[in-house]
């Protein structure tokens, strides 16, 4: 499920199977979550959104906490890419953390809706009835925490506080970001706080 190539088959009783891309049916199921959250999406939606029938999509990706979790590790992976791809590069990871907060401002904030992030806006509401999505939030924003960890072995910021305790501070700038965006805090706004909190970081 976790390989955005693999091809899935949809059985059929006759004729040819139908065929579909993993990534691109998480893709779009996404967007019923974020919008709808987890306990108010329907099976419908999902099955509308994926282009599969009920039998279809259960046979594909599980039952619906399956197919959420699913969801979000695949949401998480492409995620951790992106930031490694950004912490990586040459500049000083004061540019580095402002390039991932822009992006991430810019996700958060995206007209209609106004989305937030969906771990920390749909997958926490989830975490105490459904203990399987809480874990997998955890493990996926721990993802997160890593790929900040190891901008930040990559500058030359002085070694107290170290990578790992500047990184959970990234993290937790980063998470607020996402709840403050889905509460509808203007762009604006939320811009000048992470520019307020880069150099508090990097101290």
């Amino acid at each position: 499920m976790r390989d955005g190539t693999k091809i899935g088959k949809e059985p059929r009783p006759r004729g040819r199977p139908r065929e579909f891309i993993t990534s691109e049916v998480l893709d779009r199921v996404r967007d019923v979550f974020l919008a709808k959250g987890f306990a108010a999406a329907s099976l419908d939606e999902l099955c509308a959104a994926a282009g599969l029938s009920r039998p279809s999509l259960y046979a594909a990706f599980g039952d619906k906490e399956q197919l959420y979790i699913g969801m979000l590790r695949h949401v998480g992976e492409k995620n951790v890419e992106a930031m490694d791809a950004v912490l990586s590069g040459p500049e000083p990871i004061e540019q580095r953390l402002g390039r991932i907060y822009k992006g991430a401002i810019d996700i958060y904030t995206r007209p209609p809706n106004r989305p937030g992030c969906i771990i920390v806006g749909t997958a926490t509401v989830e975490a105490t009835s459904h203990p399987a999505i809480g874990a997998t939030a955890n493990e996926i924003l721990a993802g997160f925490e890593k790929a900040f960890e190891r901008g930040f072995v990559k500058s030359d910021l002085k070694p107290s506080p170290t990578p790992a305790e500047r990184a959970s501070m990234a993290g937790a700038i980063l998470y607020a970001t996402g709840v403050r965006a889905r509460l509808g805090v203007p762009a604006t706004e939320l811009r000048t706080f992470v520019k307020s909190m880069i150099p508090v970081i990097c101290r």
